[in-house]
């Protein structure tokens, strides 16, 4: 196997460093107390019966996501339904709905819906493009004379080429659930809107109260091992079916009769309808009916904001997570998979503990920068460096190794094949990850609330001061700015995987 540069692996370590730096804080507090409080803590009934809801509602979520998301995906890459490019960019367009703002539609409408039925339903249609996307662009390189054989053998029916498929693109939709789970577990705003008594919830009115920090930073830790095991999980899962994928584009693959076309259009259309459709509804009824009191001024300048602030994370998300994404796709071994995994294990900490951990860190180490836009950029960037490890490794896989050996024998470093035939192969998957971390930036709440510079709002903080209220004369131009201009990051996110 070749050995990576030593230009990408300084790099990733530093990466790696950065991701896992908030769990400083959380082992410095949970030990306040000493090892036994954190022992009586972690085996409380209080805590076990937190885990076991945690954790059901991040499985009902993630099995749920998996079931819309294969048939969707492989209807609008491999069918032959009309207009398949403007059905793939709908289905992705629910990651631009915050959570707390879909969940603050349901609740509006269906106060009833309160609780597991609320959260589950809401957080199934904001997070199954996690699945879809990373689906939709394997099934794209897929390999089609499996296909062919299949049809050849008169198993050419929709579903029974569904589940071809999807055996065969196994490891996305793992690294799709993977992403759906720690979603999930990191929650806060779906779970804190519908009153669902899950972990997120739990520790932001610990950390609120500040009358038990220590447990609040147990509870974060436990959510780190629940992140460490579904990591052990996905690795499993994924499995090794990289020589089913091929080299041809989705548009030279063959497409297949969907036997059922009006059945399927139906079912797109129904996911359309409840995931983008009815809290897109729901905020323009907001607009007309109650207005606004806000200037177009005061959006502006929480739109100038939001994007100020996600597009300097985006820039320096990228250049953390390149180097990773790049030895774990081109130069796959125990250190990069170890090193790739270890962003993902902050990503199932809330919001709410990577911006207190962030702020420990800003008065103790980082003070010059506290409440100043480097500090929330830095949360930012260990919030959502695993979404961009992630883009940037799949793309990273689809470069040939025999691009290497030609490089080698022309007199090329490994460097210098890094530099001069991965970086612009990667182009695309870079847009994507760029395009990926904007359009969470801009929806991102609890960071966002504790580390901003003095002074300044977002679209999403603005929002949030309003919808704890019910108000909806506020929340409405501030939701309807959310969704317009997160939009744009989502669809080319969605062309892009």
């Amino acid at each position: 196997m070749t050995r990576p540069p030593l230009a990408l692996v300084l790099p990733g370590l530093l990466a790696a460093l950065t991701s896992i730096a908030p769990l400083a804080y959380l082992f410095d507090i949970a030990s306040d107390r000493g090892l036994d409080f954190v022992w009586d803590e972690i085996w409380q009934q209080r805590t076990i019966e937190l885990v076991a809801r945690s954790l059901f509602l991040a499985a009902s979520v993630s099995i749920v996501s998996v079931f819309i998301s294969v048939p969707a995906a492989w209807l609008v890459t491999r069918g032959d339904i009309p207009f398949r490019s403007g059905w793939r960019v709908l289905l992705a367009l629910p990651l631009a709905i915050p959570s707390y703002l879909a969940a603050f539609a349901w609740i509006s409408w269906r106060p009833s819906l309160a609780g597991f039925t609320g959260a589950f339903v809401v957080l199934t249609l904001v997070t199954y493009p996690y699945v879809f996307l990373p689906v939709c662009a394997a099934l794209s390189r897929l390999n089609p004379a499996i296909e062919e054989i299949a049809v050849i053998h008169g198993r050419g029916r929709s579903l029974q080429l569904i589940l071809l498929a999807a055996r065969q693109v196994r490891g996305s939709i793992a690294t799709g659930a993977l992403l759906v789970a720690l979603y999930v577990l990191s929650d806060f705003g779906a779970v804190a809107t519908m009153r669902y008594d899950a972990f997120t919830w739990v520790i932001y009115s610990s950390y609120r109260s500040g009358f038990n920090p220590s447990r609040a930073a147990i509870l974060a830790i436990v959510l780190v091992l629940i992140a460490l095991a579904l990591l052990f999980g996905e690795k499993i899962l994924r499995g090794q079916n990289e020589s089913l994928l091929s080299a041809r584009s989705v548009d030279a693959n063959p497409r297949h009769r969907v036997s059922i076309k009006p059945v399927a259009i139906a079912f797109l259309s129904t996911i359309i309808v409840f995931a983008l459709a009815f809290p897109i509804w729901r905020v323009v009824t907001w607009v007309y009916r109650y207005g606004s009191e806000d200037s177009m001024a005061d959006i502006a300048t929480a739109l100038w904001h939001s994007v100020f602030f996600s597009g300097l994370a985006a820039l320096a998300t990228i250049q953390l997570a390149l180097p990773i994404g790049i030895l774990a796709g081109r130069y796959p071994s125990r250190s990069t998979t170890l090193l790739e995994q270890s962003t993902y294990v902050t990503h199932a900490l809330p919001g709410i503990v990577i911006a207190i951990s962030m702020v420990f860190l800003g008065v103790r180490l980082l003070e010059p920068i506290y409440l100043r836009t480097p500090l929330l950029v830095i949360a930012y960037v260990a919030l959502f460096l695993p979404v961009a490890v992630g883009s940037i490794r799949s793309a990273a896989e689809q470069i040939p190794d025999s691009l290497d050996e030609v490089s080698r024998s022309l007199g090329l470093s490994q460097w210098g094949i890094v530099r001069r035939v991965t970086l612009p192969l990667l182009a695309p998957g870079l847009l994507s990850a760029g395009a990926l971390v904007v359009l969470a930036g801009m929806k991102e709440l609890p960071a966002t609330m504790l580390l901003r510079p003095t002074g300044s709002e977002t679209l999403a903080t603005r929002l949030w001061t309003y919808t704890s209220v019910s108000d909806y004369a506020g929340a409405g131009p501030y939701a309807l700015a959310i969704i317009v201009f997160v939009s744009i990051p989502t669809a080319i996110a969605s062309r892009r995987l």
